[in-house]
């Protein structure tokens, strides 16, 4: 009977102990970047403006594409960013995924905060596209960004070092 007591009594205190203790921290969730994405689409498309580079390059599109890119364009500018990218999808399947292309779309998925799959986009646009002028600054500009998002400041230094070197210097001309 005394061990039967015993045995209650350990059992309360074990039942009491367990009840001060404090639960374990919830699972760590994917961390929700803090960006603000219309500042972080700004940067990007200032970073482009304000190069020069004596080397630009201009693909010729196919028309369906541009009209693809200006209602994309248009959406965009009435904050219909999920109906651009449509827009912008459909572009890419008609005149394939050119560097142009894809910095756009990249664009259009921070606007709607997917900073990862922005990130990817834009190094495909980079690895395809030319290594100088705006696209490249654009390009560049669009992996500080979501590097800086998504915590990785290594990465975003590694692309704010590349910036520069997408302007290409005019020849000295004599």
């Amino acid at each position: 009977m005394k061990f039967f007591q015993i045995a209650i009594a350990a059992a309360i205190c074990s039942a009491l102990l367990a009840a001060c203790s404090q639960p374990a921290p919830p699972a760590k969730a994917a961390a929700k970047p803090d960006r603000d994405p219309v500042a972080a689409v700004t940067a990007i498309r200032a970073a482009g403006a304000k190069l020069e580079s004596a080397v630009e390059v201009k693909p010729l599109r196919d028309p369906a594409v541009d009209g693809l890119l200006k209602q994309a364009r248009d959406l965009e500018a009435q904050a219909q960013p999920a109906q651009a990218l449509e827009s912008v999808r459909k572009a890419e399947k008609i005149g394939g995924a050119t560097p142009e292309v894809l910095q756009f779309e990249a664009e259009l998925l921070i606007q709607l905060r997917e900073w990862r799959q922005a990130g990817e986009v834009a190094q495909k646009a980079f690895d395809a596209g030319p290594k100088v002028g705006a696209i490249c600054a654009r390009n560049q500009q669009t992996l500080i960004e979501t590097r800086s998002a998504l915590g990785d400041a290594a990465g975003a230094e590694q692309a704010r070092a590349q910036v520069t070197a997408c302007k290409q210097a005019a020849p000295a001309r004599y």
